[in-house]
């Protein structure tokens, strides 16, 4: 008895070798898993920075015509304060949903926290959009004016204001372009199942 259970020299026991099969399905959901995690990391980035450089800008001229010091900071236009806000709380809801990104790369069968993530997903896709949107009309405004209503663009003066606002407004549409993706992914993910 104890003679069969004993292995030769050179021999393998074939109780002791497990075989690792991978299903593609699996892979393919851990994949898109990845990417939306990716995705949305990089979300977080474009976010929270468009909202701290706008939040930060401020300049200060003096006017050698009327000897006046002129200000600009984003808290006098409602719009980049609503910019501010809006990439502020995207931001925010992205940084706590990245522990529930890393259990859907873990855990392919999750369905339900997906579907809540996706609809929160969409609707910081729509806040992030409408924030910086509205903030485009205002910086447009402030590099070209408007002569039917009379104002004069600013740039002139605050060149440094407006090169900030401007970049800002790029990190803010490149976030906008990875949380399409994020949703693209997550819905890519529920249709697996």
């Amino acid at each position: 008895m104890e003679e069969a259970n004993q292995t030769e020299v050179g021999e393998t026991s074939t109780a002791s070798r497990k075989v690792i099969t991978l299903e593609p399905k699996v892979v393919i959901k851990k994949g898109i898993s990845t990417l939306g995690f990716v995705f949305r990391l990089f979300a977080v980035f474009g976010t929270i920075g468009s909202a701290l450089a706008m939040g930060t800008t401020q300049e200060s001229v003096v006017s050698l015509t009327q000897l006046v010091l002129l200000k600009a900071k984003y808290s006098d236009l409602p719009t980049l304060m609503f910019f501010v806000v809006a990439n502020s709380v995207a931001g925010g809801y992205l940084v706590l949903s990245l522990p529930v990104s890393i259990f859907h790369i873990i855990s392919t069968k999750a369905k339900t926290s997906r579907i809540i993530l996706l609809a929160i997903d969409t609707v910081m896709l729509a806040l992030v959009s409408c924030g910086a949107s509205a903030a485009t009309a205002t910086v447009y405004l402030a590099h070209e004016g408007n002569t039917t209503a009379n104002w004069p663009p600013i740039c002139q003066q605050f060149d440094g204001f407006c090169e900030r606002i401007s970049g800002s407004l790029i990190g803010s549409f490149c976030a906008v372009i990875l949380l399409m993706l994020v949703v693209i992914s997550s819905a890519i993910s529920l249709s697996r199942h």
